[in-house]
Order: structure tokens, then sequence, then C-alpha cells
């Protein structure tokens, strides 16, 4: 039964990591270049979408940590499934702290009621999702040589 878990969190935890790594730089590069309010208008649909979705992902992938950190704390690799706990703890603590209240204000935005500074506000955006990209797949990678 452990050996299920470990491998439906991992599999959990890395698709998340694919996705938001697709975000950061695929679909940001594709929004980024469509012409005139195409690209505001796909960054504001993807906040309302994503935003939805990714709180129980990453809530979830953290509740499967802990399960397995519990259901495994005698067995090899116990540290490093720990480690990646926290990893996703950090991941979640910088999306409310940083992420979320820019996506929230992004995702109300259209051509007519967007802020002047909302090209600013979408790179900052940015800027921290690539820092919390670089701290799931540490995560993701510790729980990866747990299995091993």
């Amino acid at each position: 039964m452990l050996n299920a878990l470990e491998v439906v969190t991992t599999v959990v935890v890395g698709v998340m990591v694919g996705v938001e790594f697709s975000v950061a730089f695929v679909m940001n590069r594709i929004l980024d270049a469509l012409p005139e309010d195409s690209g505001q208008l796909g960054h504001a649909h993807g906040g309302r979408m994503l935003g939805a979705v990714m709180p129980v992902w990453y809530i979830g992938s953290l509740v499967l940590v802990g399960i397995w950190a519990v259901a495994g704390w005698d067995h090899h690799g116990t540290g490093l499934v720990v480690t990646a706990g926290a990893l996703l703890i950090l991941s979640v603590v910088m999306s409310v702290l940083l992420l979320v209240p820019i996506n929230n204000r992004n995702k109300t935005w259209t051509p007519e009621n967007r802020p002047a500074d909302w090209k600013q506000q979408l790179n900052r955006w940015e800027r921290f999702h690539y820092v919390r990209v670089a701290v799931i797949i540490a995560a993701f990678a510790l729980l990866v040589a747990a299995l091993a």
C-alpha cells in the first residue's frame, strides 16, 4: 500500500510541476506574442481557470506528501519526503503571499479596466512564479530520490 501511495504522490506532484513549468516557459510566451489585447485577455482567463484548480492541486499534493511521510516514517528516504513537504509548504506560502494577490487582480482585468502598470504586475508575477517552479521542481526531485 505504501508503494502505491509513493507512486501516486510522485505522479500527482510531477504533473503539477509539468503544468507550472508549461505556464512559465510555454504558455506565457505564447500569450505575450499574441496581437493587441489578446495576450492580456488570455492571461486573465488563465488566471481564472488555473486560479480555481491549482489551490486544490497544491494542497492535495501537500496532503499526499504528509501521508507518505507519516506512513513511511520508519522507511528509507523519509527525510527526503519531509524536506519535499517543507518545500511544498514554502510554495503554498509563496503562492498565498506573493502570487495570488496579483492573480486575483489580473483575472478581473479587461482592456477597458486594466491599470496602467498591468504589464509590470504580470512581469512581477512571472518572476515570483519562476522561483515557485524551482521550489516545486526541487520537491519533485526529492520525492523521486526517496523512491530509489
